[in-house]
């Protein structure tokens, strides 16, 4: 995740992370890569970030106000599993600013078998949050836990 600067360059398809070279790419170009801009903040390998929703809602708790959800979509060649959820990451001034927080898990059996894969994230009218997941064909709507009595329900659960 990162800021975009006007005529910046990120390293595709020669890099990634800024420097690190991807030795598939032929033929290779370290006067690109030289430049490349590393992201402000790192959100895991291989785990296929499609989705992003800033959250200017008041519907679900304060902490995530003008904070960014995040649709991980995974990671389809790789062991263990990585992504398959929707992470929250705070920002502060505009910037990112903390560690990632998991807000619907449960994607992935204890098997490691794929229940779903979240995709797009949006903030609804009423400001909860929107996921659509394209392999269980649905789309879920994550509210705060009812006062009494009730969970919220998460795939797998």
């Amino acid at each position: 995740m990162t800021s975009v600067k006007d005529g910046g360059f990120y390293g595709w398809p020669y890099s990634y992370y800024g420097q690190y070279v991807d030795k598939r790419v032929k033929p290779p170009r370290p006067d690109l890569v030289a430049n490349a801009i590393v992201p402000d903040y790192a959100l895991g390998p291989h785990t296929a970030c499609l989705g992003l929703a800033f959250y200017e809602g008041n519907l679900l708790p304060a902490r995530y106000a003008g904070g960014a959800f995040v649709g991980q979509h995974g990671s389809w060649n790789r062991k263990p599993r990585s992504g398959y959820k929707v992470i929250f990451v705070p920002f502060v001034d505009g910037r990112p600013a903390g560690a990632p927080e998991d807000v619907l898990t449960g994607f992935v059996n204890a098997d490691g078998e794929t229940l779903g894969r979240p995709v797009g994230v949006a903030v609804d009218g009423a400001s909860a949050l929107l996921v659509a997941d394209d392999v269980g064909n649905i789309v879920w709507r994550v509210t705060p836990a009812a006062e009494k009595g009730g969970r919220p329900k998460t795939p797998g659960s």
